[in-house]
């Protein structure tokens, strides 16, 4: 399983940037989708996570600020973030809890992307 994440950059304090990340391989079916976040000299921390019924939760410091969804096939999850802040510059990465079959097998477990920055200037 491959996730792909792409939209962070470079934005102004109070402006927005919406992350994608989608994954391929040969998938089953995905459970949990999420984005976690990790700025330098800090641990990886939960921005927010979407099950496939669609119930979502977020972290205390984005809470109304940012939005987690995924698309229909729910093989690919999205984050838009608005109002974003100094604090929330960091690289962003994608997680996802997926079942696949190979050789006959099914099996769990969890993928990470590669990471997307972002950084927002004050």
């Amino acid at each position: 399983v491959q996730l792909q994440a792409s939209g962070g950059g470079l934005v102004q304090a109070g402006g927005s940037l919406r992350l994608s990340c989608a994954a391929s391989g040969s998938i089953v079916s995905i459970n949990n989708m999420g984005w976690y976040r990790q700025a330098p000299g800090r641990q990886r921390e939960l921005v927010a996570t979407i099950n496939s019924g669609g119930s979502t939760d977020y972290a205390d410091s984005v809470k109304g600020r940012f939005t987690i969804s995924r698309d229909n096939a729910k093989t690919t999850v999205y984050l838009q973030m608005n109002s974003l802040k100094s604090e929330d510059t960091a690289v962003y990465y994608c997680n996802a809890e997926a079942r696949t079959l190979s050789a006959g097998y099914f099996s769990s477990r969890n993928y990470w992307g590669q990471g997307t920055q972002v950084t927002v200037s004050s």
